[in-house]
């Protein structure tokens, strides 16, 4: 049930919010390095397909981040001030536009898709793996969109526990189907497949999320504590909240197009060492991510405690939360730094045994743990812009890490000097020290206490 989150025990509260969420995200985590492996079944260069492909999508989910990026802070504030019709309206044009402008972008990635994977690779067999695999992911963007507007309305009103089963719930139909979507033969089963290849894997994508989808409107419809839309609530427009989801929320969304394109910048330099390399950061994004369950878990409850907590005028306690957190991050994120020392080759071979992908993969994994822990302070300072709603400082600490630091250094070491593929996987752990530089000087600053959207 929703949940008050202005009082109390901060460490509990904390705790309350975060650790379901990371249950959710590690069930996710899992499913995408469950995916990873079956691809991995068919060739190295699938991997290299998907991986090409999940940057371009990523890209152009920068739609979906202006309007929910937007909703959490416009949300939890409402809430932590008591106005609950004004959360159930939020929440209902939160929902209509993902779904407009994810149309939007379905359109876009139909038409860019194949000239953006030629772009990446001219590698045949790359593009096809790419193509095959996105086009199902495109043509129900709309779904995956309007899926995170439901799991941000729970949060963001202190239910923390049923938008992580839903996610748990949609990752396990997801690994379910993917073995029985792919292969003709469900390797170790025997049963009979369907044999899709890569595109098995992502229309079992689409169904375990187009049943979380349809599960989380039930639920909201029917009324959770003092969230309850209605249909009708879907097809009206209220401007006096969409233009604050729009102003409020562009900074971030120009925030993730730009940290996703240089992502992007990044992969074309990675391709110029060919496709192995390719290969090895489609699987290096997977096992990365299993860092980023508890920065995501901790993020995601602080930005909702802030907000609650600004939104009741309470200041002091959203900051005390902040400072929580990053400890809480820096715990969690040491110990995943030693187990990623210890046998990173072990983990490459998990997906495949082509041996260039191994060691490249291992140096990476190695070099990244460094980077993420870094990542758990700015991420944990940055959850308090979020929830105040003071986006521009984390756009400028994306610009500061990913356009000052990353991208120069790359071009100079992979077209410049033409130096070896080690120096550029350095840049991802620059990229970070310039990021939490900006983030730190802005949070102590502190102009974000007194910044609000309602």
């Amino acid at each position: 049930m929703p949940k008050d989150l202005t009082e109390g025990s901060l460490s509990k509260n904390l705790l309350y919010m975060a650790v379901p969420t990371m249950g959710g995200f590690a069930v996710q985590v899992l499913y995408d390095i469950v995916d990873m492996f079956w691809i991995g079944k068919i060739s190295s260069r699938a991997i290299a397909g998907v991986a090409v492909f999940s940057s371009i999508f990523w890209l152009i989910s920068v739609l979906n981040e202006i309007i929910g990026t937007g909703s959490v802070s416009m949300i939890s504030q409402a809430y932590g001030a008591k106005d609950y019709a004004r959360v159930n309206r939020t929440i209902e044009q939160t929902i209509v536009f993902k779904i407009f402008v994810a149309l939007i972008a379905t359109i876009l990635l139909i038409l860019f898709l194949k000239p953006l994977m030629m772009f990446f690779s001219k590698d045949e067999e790359v593009i096809t793996a790419g193509i095959d695999y996105g086009f199902w992911r495109i043509f129900f963007l709309p779904i995956f969109f309007a899926t995170y507007s439901i799991y941000t309305a729970l949060r963001t009103t202190g239910e923390s526990k049923l938008p992580n089963i839903m996610m748990a719930v949609g990752a396990v139909t997801n690994m379910v189907l993917d073995p029985i979507f792919m292969f003709t033969r469900v390797p170790g089963l025997n049963i009979r497949g369907l044999g899709l290849g890569v595109k098995g894997a992502a229309i079992a994508t689409v169904v375990a999320s187009s049943v979380v989808f349809v599960w989380g409107l039930i639920v909201l419809f029917r009324g959770q504590g003092v969230i309850k839309i209605t249909p009708a609530g879907l097809f009206k427009l209220d401007w006096s909240i969409d233009k604050k989801l729009l102003v409020v929320g562009l900074p971030s969304g120009i925030e993730m197009f730009l940290r996703n394109l240089s992502n992007m910048i990044m992969v074309k330099l990675f391709s110029m060492y060919g496709s192995t390399v390719l290969a090895a950061i489609g699987i290096v994004d997977r096992m990365i991510g299993l860092a980023f369950v508890p920065l995501m878990g901790f993020s995601i409850g602080t930005s909702t405690i802030v907000g609650q907590c600004l939104g009741a005028n309470k200041i002091e306690r959203a900051e005390r939360t902040v400072l929580l957190a990053a400890l809480y991050n820096a715990l969690f994120l040491s110990a995943l730094v030693v187990l990623a020392n210890i046998s990173p080759q072990l983990v490459i071979e998990f997906f495949t045994k082509d041996q260039a992908v191994v060691r490249e993969g291992a140096f990476a994994i190695r070099l990244g743990s460094w980077a993420v822990l870094i990542a758990g302070f700015s991420i944990s300072l940055m959850s308090a812009f979020f929830g105040a709603g003071y986006t521009k400082a984390a756009m400028f600490s994306s610009i500061v890490g990913r356009w000052f630091v990353q991208v120069p250094y790359s071009v100079l070491v992979a077209v410049v000097l033409k130096l070896p593929i080690k120096f550029l996987w350095f840049s991802f752990l620059f990229a970070e020290i310039g990021e939490i530089s900006y983030a730190s000087a802005v949070f102590f600053k502190g102009k974000w206490k007194s910044y609000r959207v309602i």
